[in-house]
């Protein structure tokens, strides 16, 4: 039996419609599993200090960071707490602005992120690209940076939450 499509999508769009769906809900699952079995941390965590680690000043002010990790300042602010406490971030406030804090990724937090990063690179390269050509990673690549600027944090999101 042929699957019913999704009404307003047609047979082609509801199959990818639905796998990037299943996908985007079990890809961030896995990766959690793996880095809090490894490293006490969520796939949410590990993109915020992964974030500041590749920053050129390894530090970022916390509402780019929970913008950038689609998360509000509430949330980013209780785990930069946890953080704190485990010596991996310290805040500073913003030499640009008095009114803003910027959380600085420490030596620790750097080390903290060294150690987690190849198991989850490994993880990564085996649920995503193992299974594709090097032609459909590059389409792969295009599909999700154009999805991304649609949908993102300058995009869909950006219109509507205001």
């Amino acid at each position: 039996m042929e699957p019913k499509g999704i009404p307003g999508l047609n047979a082609e769009e509801s199959t990818a419609w639905m796998s990037l769906m299943a996908m985007t809900m079990w890809l961030p699952a896995a990766l959690d599993v793996q880095l809090s079995r490894d490293e006490g941390i969520s796939n949410f965590e590990y993109g915020a200090l992964a974030a500041l680690a590749q920053n050129e000043c390894r530090s970022m002010r916390i509402k780019d960071l929970a913008r950038m990790a689609n998360g509000t300042f509430p949330r980013l602010s209780k785990m930069i707490d946890r953080f704190e406490k485990q010596g991996w971030v310290i805040r500073r406030p913003d030499p640009d602005d008095g009114r803003a804090t910027r959380a600085v990724l420490t030596a620790e937090g750097l080390r903290k992120v060294a150690v987690a990063t190849p198991a989850h690179i490994a993880l990564a390269r085996e649920l995503v690209f193992d299974q594709l050509t090097s032609e459909q990673v590059e389409q792969l690549t295009t599909i999700t940076q154009k999805v991304f600027r649609a949908a993102g944090p300058d995009g869909a999101c950006a219109s509507r939450m205001t």
